[in-house]
């Protein structure tokens, strides 16, 4: 019964912003470090950003550090993803998930797809 539910992905400019929400349910979010993932066409899924349970400790893929900008709102168990100075190569479905490997986590949410153009 867990449901990862992205959303506030869309098209954008080179160097537009763009901020996503994952929506959680079915297990106790507070108690889970949160991590974003990404998968463009024909590459492998790559670990974006990820943050500790109470939103003290972030880390984020070289790519995308200095840009975007993980948060948590553990009262409304939702993760964010505030993304700055988008990029073409930032064109990709984005997924939330739990920083776990338990079996109940190994699916995946719909995702929400970035398209980054001019």
């Amino acid at each position: 019964q867990v449901q990862l539910v992205e959303s506030g992905g869309g098209l954008v400019q080179p160097g537009g912003s763009l901020r996503l929400s994952c929506a959680a349910s079915g297990f106790s979010f507070s108690i889970y470090a949160m991590n974003w993932y990404r998968q463009a066409p024909g590459k492998e899924r790559e670990l974006v950003a990820t943050i500790t349970v109470t939103g003290g400790g972030t880390h984020y893929a070289d790519s995308v550090k200095g840009r975007f900008t993980i948060s948590r709102d553990n009262a409304k168990n939702t993760l964010y993803l505030q993304m700055n100075s988008l990029k073409p190569e930032d064109t990709a479905v984005y997924y939330c998930n739990a920083n776990s490997h338990e079996l109940r986590f190994r699916n995946w949410g719909q995702g929400t797809q970035v398209t980054v153009s001019s």
